[in-house]
């Protein structure tokens, strides 16, 4: 039975169409998750919407019409950018769903039967946008008076009677599951601000609204609804069946990754795991808050016009290329930019002249040099032996185990490393040359740089599917084999000797241009 492995993103508020940054996120886990299913293990992958809350309340006001038919078209523009980005996700989970009212009413009466809720008034700062509470020490103040939170965003003074949960009962908890569990909560410089935060003392948390009724109605208090961080968070139980003793809450709980932005670690580290532990649920295995992409080093935001739309750029540049460029370009953890000009530069560099060029030359060679058969091999010699083990240490061991450790950047670079000793490896070698001198010898060679491209294919599967696939169709590798245990040199004979011929290979990825606007 193969072992399962629970990945989620954070699930995004529709109160726009998706940006960028929602387009970083799903296609880091979708590698995530498409890694571990070439690890042979059972993979559920989990994304949705978060469409409650008084932001969505106020965003349909505004558009003249209800919460709910608001909620319904922009959930289908976050459906549309994963399908568009080949993002293979098992649930997509909105929190309008019934079930999920059910599932955070659950959660919310467990909490309440360990003692952890309480009536009470609530008198303090309140970012709608973050749809966050703020003590007054992490606030700043802009010209003309207004108050931010941390994240740039306005505060407000709110006050109202609200439900209390005790999260000051949870701060030595929480301080002993970072300390004992250290790899709970990365990268590193997270947890530390998580850690400092916690050591500061936790004030309880208000857990309900009454000046709004957009939201999950807390039991037993119609005319309260759900902080909605307390509903949107529940949605990593409720397609699992929770609270029932589902097959799949059995299967799939705790998560094994929240895959999140680094501005809401703070509720998926010190809130969720509060709840969890007062729910008596087990709490994930990992959190990682990844960083933010900059539009040329600058954050976007609508007020300055700057907000990109991932589905354009994967129409200019390719889905591929887009997959690929996200993952390679910023250090995954740390913020990083991104342009059309990097994008075309990235493309170009590594995937159409390194890896691109080099799967077509080589398949081109065999296809005329030797009608469409597959080379014979003869016998390795050093340079051979060289560049398999490179290769195959890269592919079977470094490649998995860094994405395993969530660094997809570090994996593509030790990729292109053995893409370039696939490009060094055929110029000393020079088949063109062997052709003449040594047909024999050419073979093996051509065989060698098969089976290597092959390997290197099937590695970069989890980044560029559709690309590496269409390749690995191409030069015959059965779906079967197209996993880092599977793909190692024992198929090559036995095609070698079949009845498989080699068709004249198209680009793998056609050079890109800039386009004139971006000139």
């Amino acid at each position: 039975m193969a072992d399962p492995y629970y990945i989620t993103t954070a699930i995004s508020y529709p109160n726009g169409k998706p940006h960028i940054g929602h387009a970083y996120e799903a296609i880091a886990a979708d590698v995530i998750a498409r890694h571990q299913r070439m690890r042979g293990r059972d993979v559920r992958f989990q994304t949705g919407t978060d469409e409650h809350g008084l932001k969505m309340a106020q965003k349909a006001r505004e558009l003249d019409t209800t919460p709910q038919a608001l909620c319904d078209e922009m959930s289908q523009y976050f459906i549309e950018m994963c399908d568009s980005l080949n993002v293979s996700y098992d649930v997509f989970m909105r929190t309008t769903e019934p079930r999920h009212h059910a599932a955070s009413q659950a959660l919310w009466q467990r909490m309440e039967a360990n003692g952890d809720l309480y009536l009470d008034r609530y008198e303090g700062w309140y970012s709608i946008r973050d749809e966050a509470y703020y003590d007054e020490s992490e606030l700043t103040d802009e010209e003309g008076g207004q108050k931010l939170s941390p994240q740039g965003t306005p505060v407000e003074w709110t006050v109202e009677e609200s439900w209390f949960f005790r999260l000051s009962k949870y701060a030595e908890p929480l301080l002993a599951l970072y300390r004992d569990h250290p790899e709970f909560l990365q990268p590193d410089s997270r947890r530390n601000e998580v850690l400092r935060f916690v050591e500061g003392g936790l004030r309880d948390l208000s857990v309900s609204r009454t000046s709004f009724d957009w939201g999950v109605k807390v039991p037993g208090s119609d005319n309260h609804v759900m902080y909605v961080w307390v509903d949107a968070l529940t949605n990593y139980l409720t397609g699992l069946g929770f609270p029932d003793e589902t097959e799949e809450m059995a299967k799939w709980w705790p998560a094994d990754l929240h895959l999140i932005g680094k501005d809401i670690v703070r509720f998926h580290t010190v809130y969720w795991p509060a709840f969890l532990m007062s729910a008596k649920l087990p709490l994930p295995k990992q959190v990682f808050g990844h960083g933010f992409l900059l539009n040329r080093g600058q954050k976007e935001s609508k007020s300055l016009g700057n907000v990109t739309d991932p589905l354009g750029l994967a129409d200019r540049f390719g889905v591929d290329v887009l997959r690929y460029f996200l993952m390679r370009e910023v250090a995954f953890g740390q913020d990083g930019s991104y342009s059309p000009e990097a994008i075309v530069l990235r493309g170009n560099s590594e995937l159409g002249n390194a890896f691109g060029n080099l799967a077509q030359r080589t398949l081109s060679f065999i296809a005329k040099n030797l009608e469409s058969a597959l080379p014979r091999i003869s016998g390795h010699d050093e340079a051979d032996d060289a560049l398999f083990s490179a290769v195959g240490k890269a592919v079977h061991h470094d490649i998995p185990a860094l994405f395993d450790a969530v660094a997809p950047t570090q994996a593509l670079e030790t990729w292109t490393q053995a893409v370039f000793a696939c490009n060094a490896y055929i110029d000393v070698q020079a088949p063109w040359a062997l052709r003449k001198t040594d047909p024999e010898r050419m073979e093996t060679v051509l065989a060698t740089l098969y089976i290597c491209i092959a390997q290197l294919a099937v590695a970069a599967r989890a980044v560029i599917p559709a690309s590496a696939d269409r390749l690995l169709d191409a030069m015959g590798i059965a779906p079967g084999l197209r996993t880092y245990e599977a793909i190692g040199s024992h198929w090559y004979s036995p095609l070698a000797e079949g009845e498989f011929r080699l068709a004249a290979p198209t680009p793998l990825f056609p050079r890109l241009e800039l386009p004139a606007e971006d000139v």
